[in-house]
């Protein structure tokens, strides 16, 4: 099977989790696209969704399913979105589309945070996947140094500005061992917006798309 193939397999699988009448919250990228599509076959049975950036809230739009302001809905019942990288844990690296603050805000009202991947996706340590920073941008450098004190090597994502206005600092060089204090201790750097380290809030389903069919993994603890 390709990869879009698994992708399409989890998205669709993630439908399971979407209660009726309810207002959806929905990630970014490629897998989130795939959920986006599959989701607007029940789009009568829904309320509408919450959109984690422009893109997503783009495409929702050009399907028929009504779209909210965040500020504008008391509860979020289920969120729904890919990661870059997982863990055994549940804890994950977003934000190779960029829209990480947005995302780990949605993830945070959510009561159910449902992560849709393909089987590559699933990796025994964080960090091969660069990691993400949003910066505001006057604080680039500054940031960019307490980074390379932690073990980085950040890279600043050319030409690239968030929906937030911001900039973006990738990471390499991270085998991110501990991830919920390396969240901290970056969302700590004077300048940062959010680092695109899901661990304090991990997930709470991965739906994983295999060769032998979709898989569920459960956060523990």
């Amino acid at each position: 099977m390709t990869q879009d193939a698994l992708k399409l397999a989890a998205a669709r699988a993630a439908l399971e989790y979407v209660a009726e009448g309810a207002v959806v919250g929905v990630g970014t990228g490629s897998t989130a696209n795939f959920f986006i599509d599959e989701l607007a076959r029940m789009r009568g049975r829904i309320k509408g969704a919450v959109a984690s950036s422009v893109k997503s809230a783009e495409r929702l739009a050009a399907h028929g399913i009504a779209v909210f302001d965040l500020n504008d809905v008391d509860a979020i019942p289920l969120y729904v979105d890919g990661a870059d990288e997982v863990d055994a844990s549940l804890a994950m690296i977003k934000g190779g589309g960029g829209a990480l603050t947005r995302e780990k805000i949605v993830a945070a009202v959510a009561t159910t945070f449902v992560c849709i991947a393909d089987q590559s996706k699933l990796v025994p340590v964080l960090g091969k996947f660069p990691l993400p920073v949003e910066v505001i941008p006057m604080a680039r450098a500054q940031v960019a140094r307490a980074l390379v004190a932690l073990g980085g090597q950040p890279h600043l994502r050319a030409g690239f500005v968030t929906d937030n206005g911001n900039q973006i600092l990738d990471v390499g060089g991270l085998a991110i061992a501990d991830p919920v204090a390396l969240e901290s201790s970056i969302n700590q750097i004077t300048g940062v917006v959010t680092v695109g380290l899901f661990a304090r809030r991990r997930a709470d389903v991965l739906l994983l798309g295999t060769a032998d069919g979709v898989k569920t993994l459960r956060a523990r603890g």
